[in-house]
This record gives C-alpha cells, structure tokens and sequence, in this order.
C-alpha cells in the first residue's frame, strides 16, 4: 500500500525551494512513501518579479486544489511575509474553499516549513498564524517538536527551523540554507512520512 506525500510550496528567491528538495529526500527514504514535488501558482505578473529580482520558477508541475484530496499527507512551505505566509500561497488557500465545503481533506496530516529574512522575522509566528489554515480544513498538524535532537539546541550558529518545522533564513537574499538547516529539513521528511505512513495504516 502506497503513502502519497505532496510537499507543495512557494518560493520565490529559491530558500523554501532548496528545502523542499531537502524535505523530499527525507520523506522518500521511508520505505512505501511516494514523494511528489508542487509549486503554487505565481500571483504576480512577470515585470514585478524581475523588479524584485526574482529568478525564473523551477520546472515543476503547478498544483490545483482538486488535485490535493489525491494525498494522504502535505508538507505546505512558503517565504514569510509580515510574519505570515506569502500571500501567493495564501491565494492558493483561499482557492481550497471548494474542499473545505465538503470537507476533503480532515483527517489527513500535515506539516510546515519556511523561510523569513532576518532571525525576528516570523520562524514562530509564521507557522502558528498558518495552523489555522489547517484547522480549517480539519487537517491533523503533524510538528516536528525536538525530534531532531541535538540540533534544535543549536546556539554557537545562525540557524532556522523550530518546533513547528524547518525552516532557513534568507538575509539579503544571498545566504541559503545551511548544512544544518538543511538536515533539519531532510529530517522533517522522514519523521512526517513515517507519521502519515503509520496513520494511513491504522485507517
């Protein structure tokens, strides 16, 4: 019996982009878990992005809200904006208001990760603002807690991620995600795939 895990994110500067892939690896390694990669749609128009600097998108499908019912777990990243989420992923939530009606996706589990600029830019606020999403939906927020150990207690180095899930900062722009960043996220998605794995098998 296969676990279908969606990890679907925005990323516009490529941070969340480059722990999703991280993510993926993680959840792949749980023996029976089949990982797809999603990108939100883009809200704004291509002049804007190359105002902001923004690289061109990685090719990878674009994901539609009846296409999510189709997972038994997610893993949702997004950049921080304000101490929230970006709002093209918000445009892609506020997009799910047909399964929410009918109620397509309580039950299943899911999990967060993110990017913001600076160290008080939003790592705690970002995904608890985001939980409600989830409540909405009726879905099971599935954190990482201190599972990872060690690493959580981390204080010599500038590090992202929290209880909630992983997560990297992007400073200018410049810096990307760190070796130990980026365990934390391989980490997020081997714990969440063996959760969702487990939970699909008691139903």
């Amino acid at each position: 019996m296969v676990t279908k895990v969606y990890i679907v994110y925005y990323s516009m500067y490529g941070h969340v982009a480059r722990l999703a892939e991280e993510i993926k690896k993680g959840a792949a390694s749980v023996e029976g878990v089949e990982v797809t990669l999603w990108q939100v749609p883009e809200t704004l128009p291509e002049e804007a992005l190359g105002k902001m600097g923004a690289p061109p998108k990685c090719d990878l499908p674009v994901i539609t809200p009846t296409e999510l019912p189709e997972a038994d777990g997610f893993l949702f990243g997004f950049p921080t904006r304000f101490g929230m989420m970006a709002a093209q992923f918000k445009a892609f939530m506020d997009a799910t208001g047909g399964l929410w009606r009918t109620q397509a996706l309580a039950g299943k589990p899911a999990g967060i990760f993110y990017s913001t600029g600076s160290q008080g830019g939003g790592q705690e606020t970002t995904p608890l603002t985001s939980i409600t999403q989830l409540v909405h939906h009726g879905m099971i927020f599935v954190p990482i807690g201190y599972t990872f150990g060690a690493g959580m207690f981390e204080m010599e180095k500038v590090k992202g991620g929290t209880p909630y899930g992983a997560g990297t900062y992007a400073g200018n722009g410049s810096r990307q995600p760190t070796e130990l960043e980026l365990e934390l996220a391989f980490h997020q998605g081997k714990y969440f795939a063996g959760i969702v794995k487990k939970f699909k098998g008691t139903n």
